[in-house]
């Protein structure tokens, strides 16, 4: 994407040159303003620490929000402390409230750089909170990282997967599952979704399919819900993750967005979690559902049985 106005024209989502950032200013680029934003903002995620103070030193207001933010809150949120050193230092204010009642500077107690921002006195993580933040480190440890294009998944609180395979009348299958898993791809996609994995973990469990969406459609969601929860993940090659939260048996979130930012009406506890598991949507769906996996076999595979779902509608609630 490349600004044409404000005397921004070719500037995109790179704001790392220093020496380019500054000569669009000095011929007269508006410093308030790139492509229906603030310059200071996309600086703050995607510039360096030059540019950061080069921006800061031009603008009216260093606190000045965009979509009920500051910069310094972006620049914690999307990890880049030196980005959030140079504006606090250029007058930010670390401790102003933003989303969720949390500001930039708690929030940044809860990650991986506690240290940001000297602390005022009484400012401090709840013991909830400080636990959720220990798990966080725990569980994107345990999981890792792996790809995960194409990839199904669903998370559910409170049932093993023996009473997952039970809800959803699935069959577990034989030694003819090997050849599918070689080439899923090269089957009839009716079939191959119909194949998924079942791993039991603590807190409950995982269901996979690493071809394909079939752990979050609908029918499979609210079986598997029943007096309890679940989330469930699609990684979309195409759109990226989408995710969906079914409760009691109905679907009642769908087209999220698990491992994005915290949005302006999330609550105190959505706004944590999104800054926890920015960027890791498998580890945040296993942290809604209360799951706790040591290692990432239940995800990454082998699962504990490959099963076959029965055949019928499964987009049906």
């Amino acid at each position: 994407m490349a600004a044409g106005g404000n005397g921004w024209t070719g500037m995109g989502w790179d704001w790392t040159d220093h020496d380019r950032v500054r000569r669009c200013l000095d011929e007269g680029a508006d410093p308030e303003a790139w492509s229906g934003g603030r310059p200071l903002h996309r600086a703050a995620v995607f510039g360096s620490p030059e540019v950061v103070a080069e921006l800061a030193g031009r603008v009216a207001d260093v606190d000045a929000p965009e979509n009920g933010v500051t910069a310094l809150w972006e620049a914690v949120v999307a990890g880049k402390p030196e980005n959030a050193r140079v504006l606090a230092a250029a007058g930010a204010d670390p401790w102003r409230l933003s989303l969720g009642g949390w500001s930039p500077g708690r929030l940044s107690l809860a990650g991986p750089t506690p240290d940001l921002f000297p602390v005022p006195a009484g400012v401090r993580l709840t013991g909830p909170e400080r636990a959720a933040a220990r798990e966080a480190r725990r569980l994107l440890a345990a999981l890792g990282e792996f790809h995960h294009d194409g990839f199904g998944l669903a998370c559910v609180a409170g049932i093993d997967a023996a009473e997952a395979i039970r809800r959803l009348e699935a069959a577990v299958r034989d030694g003819a599952t090997g050849e599918t898993l070689d080439d899923p791809y090269a089957y009839d996609m009716d079939e191959s979704l119909r194949i998924i994995g079942v791993t039991s973990v603590p807190g409950g469990c995982v269901v996979t399919q690493p071809w394909g969406y079939a752990p979050q459609m609908p029918g499979v969601l609210t079986r598997l819900s029943a007096g309890t929860v679940c989330y469930g993940l699609y990684a979309n090659p195409k759109s990226g993750n989408q995710g969906s939260i079914a409760r009691h048996g109905v679907v009642e979130g769908w087209d999220l967005h698990p491992g994005g930012g915290p949005y302006e009406d999330d609550t105190s506890e959505e706004v944590l979690s999104a800054y926890l598991y920015r960027h890791s949507a498998v580890a945040y769906c296993c942290a809604f559902a209360g799951l706790r996996p040591t290692g990432p076999r239940a995800v990454a595979g082998p699962p504990d049985l490959w099963v076959e779902l029965p055949d019928r509608d499964h987009w049906r609630h």
